[in-house]
């Protein structure tokens, strides 16, 4: 009779073996006749068209609403009309670059909601008794202002 140690030794090497005997995947040489262009062509994830992603245009109402900010803070003179012209761009870059921002043609957040225009959370579930108001400068403590000015190692 043999013993458990051979069986289990005869086992695991049976395991170690096999699977290489019986693997299927196929390579192909470099200079198979399918030629790399055709397959290209054909492989679903390499379509000649790509898939286009981010926001691409600017829906009228949201441009008239940047235009009337544009305008309140007088980067604009001409009326809002709801249009993406060259007018806004170049107020949104000249309005953009005056704060230190990037001043690419679509709009940084951050200038959205300088203008007045960033996210309403009016009617979110905590919004009945929150406070959407940034903090005053005098609402730190000394004590906590004075922490912070002696944690950064800058003595004025």
């Amino acid at each position: 009779m043999v013993s458990f140690h051979a069986r289990l030794a005869f086992v695991i090497s049976a395991a170690l073996i096999v699977p290489p005997v019986f693997a299927t995947q196929v390579h192909r040489s470099p200079t198979s006749s399918v030629s790399s262009s055709s397959h290209k062509l054909t492989h679903p994830r390499r379509r000649a068209s790509r898939r286009v992603r981010g926001q691409q245009a600017i829906e009228p109402e949201r441009v008239t609403q940047i235009q009337q900010a544009l305008i309140r803070e007088h980067y604009l003179s001409s009326e809002a009309n709801g249009k993406w012209d060259a007018t806004t761009q170049a107020a949104m870059q000249k309005y953009q670059a005056d704060n230190g921002w990037q001043t690419k043609i679509m709009p940084d957040s951050r200038a959205i909601k300088k203008l007045g225009l960033g996210p309403d959370y009016s009617t979110a579930i905590n919004a009945k008794n929150g406070n959407f108001t940034p903090p005053s400068a005098g609402s730190v403590p000394a004590a906590q202002a004075s922490g912070f000015v002696q944690a950064s190692g800058v003595h004025q």
